[in-house]
């Protein structure tokens, strides 16, 4: 049987397998390193034409995966957070993408620890949680964030101008997604990302001291 078999629900949801069984030192050694790594995801960015890569949904998904639900989710938060402190590069603080990607940790942690005991298992979970961290959390709640507050709040005056004069004032939340998604180009960043998931993990996973043990 295996550990993560005989854990109490308690430090299955706050623990990864692999940190669970760490000691106390050891496991806020882990989550600050993750922290860490969120905060150099948010101040890393290329741009291309009008798509803006970063790294932060991969960091976000390896930080539930290798620590756990909730303190990959509490990690991240705090990782988004210092990392506007260190560096705002001068835009406002935009909570709801912190809010987004600590979901993200929070589902990829959640959805690590489903039994699937089927070949090729550990590469449906990783499908799973691009899926649903696209859906819910990018064009979810970041989306519904940027749509509801950010556009009203933050928007320049010569984007609302280029808005009055093709959309007649106002764009549809699914208009918007789909300006955002592929004229803007978050689903080629999304893309990349995900494409990184796919080959860091099993590599990660195939890395003996760390004992992750996915399936």
């Amino acid at each position: 049987m295996s550990h993560s078999a005989v854990q109490p629900a308690w430090k299955r949801v706050l623990f990864s397998d692999v940190l669970a069984e760490k000691s106390a030192a050891k496991k806020i050694a882990y989550i600050g390193v993750v922290a860490a790594f969120c905060i150099a995801s948010n101040m890393f960015e290329i741009k291309f034409g009008t798509t803006q890569f970063s790294f932060t949904i991969l960091t976000s998904v390896l930080a539930g995966i290798l620590i756990g639900p909730l303190f990959g989710c509490a990690a991240v938060f705090l990782g988004d957070g210092l990392g506007y402190v260190v560096n705002s590069m001068g835009y406002p603080y935009y909570w709801w993408v912190a809010l987004s990607c600590a979901s993200m940790a929070l589902i990829a942690g959640l959805a690590i620890k489903i039994p699937l005991h089927v070949k090729g298992g550990l590469y449906l979970k990783l499908a799973f949680i691009c899926a649903m961290t696209l859906l819910v959390c990018s064009a979810g709640i970041n989306s519904l964030g940027m749509y509801y507050i950010g556009l009203e709040l933050y928007m320049p005056k010569n984007v609302a101008e280029a808005i009055a004069t093709h959309f007649g004032g106002e764009w549809s939340f699914g208009a918007y997604l789909l300006i955002r998604f592929f004229i803007l180009g978050q689903i080629y960043n999304s893309l990349v990302n995900y494409a990184l998931l796919f080959c860091l993990v099993p590599a990660l996973n195939a890395i003996r001291p760390l004992r992750l043990n996915l399936r």
